[in-house]
């Protein structure tokens, strides 16, 4: 595999994909373990260009980084699984919720949008951390990620994320940047068939609330959740993000998880 994974949990149990953000790892899910784990065995992987996880030979898109959940799920010969994806892995489920819906029961995405910012600001951010590596995005992540209150009670939380994004690889950072410069799928959102829940950040200045009802309003079977947070809201909201995501991932989904 090109991809680098893990699994947590009992083996045996339904599986659950978590797909992390741009420049994080598969680490930033960590205070969500102990919950999901009670119901899921939880795979976990870093995105392509990310941890350990190959760039590879060809451009990165969004479909690629589908296809790679897709033979992730191969490898493991699961034929269903459940998603949850946050800021690009949330691109990533949605993407996966219109083109592989036969492969997954209900979905997660979380602080993400049909269209994440604009291409000439990906393209700008891509060639600046080719020509200047990744220290000048750490510098300015945190303000994007959280908010200044969460940032100044929290400094144990915040500092080993912006750690995780210094030492993320430039070239798989930026080739991800390529990626989202493309992204699109508005047009896509009446498709998505699976039932999907939409979490979004209050304080979000990256994929706002607007963005999250953007995708309910027009999806078939998506809901909306709403927490007090910035861009990355399962660290900021930990104890709700997992209650709301465990609760919508198995209420009612004990047919579909054994089917």
């Amino acid at each position: 595999m090109e991809i680098e994974f893990r699994l947590d949990g009992p083996e045996g149990a339904p599986l659950l994909v978590l797909s992390n953000s741009l420049g994080t790892t598969w680490a930033m899910w960590q205070a969500q373990l102990p919950a999901l784990t009670q119901y899921f065995r939880v795979l976990r992987y870093n995105t392509r260009g990310h941890g350990r996880s190959a760039v590879g030979q060809q451009p990165v898109t969004l479909e690629r980084l589908g296809q790679d959940v897709i033979a992730l799920l191969d490898h493991l010969d699961v034929e269903r699984a459940c998603f949850c994806g946050i800021s690009l892995g949330g691109l990533t489920g949605m993407w996966l919720n219109r083109h592989a819906p036969e492969r997954f029961h209900r979905i997660v995405v979380a602080n993400t949008a049909a269209r994440i910012g604009q291409e000439e600001g990906w393209r700008q951010r891509a060639a600046r951390v080719r020509e200047q590596g990744m220290a000048p995005v750490a510098e300015s992540a945190a303000d994007r990620w959280f908010t200044s209150a969460f940032r100044h009670s929290n400094p144990e939380v915040v500092y080993p994320l912006i750690e995780q994004l210094a030492a993320t690889p430039a070239e798989g950072y930026a080739a991800c940047c390529d990626a989202l410069a493309v992204a699109e799928l508005h047009d896509d959102l009446t498709h998505m068939s699976r039932p999907m829940l939409v979490i979004a950040g209050e304080y979000d200045p990256v994929t706002t609330p607007r963005d999250a009802e953007t995708i309910v309003v027009n999806a078939p079977h998506a809901h909306v959740l709403i927490l007090p947070a910035s861009h990355l809201s399962n660290v900021a909201c930990a104890a709700a993000f997992n209650q709301h995501v465990t609760t919508f991932l198995t209420a009612g989904a004990a047919h579909e998880l054994n089917h």
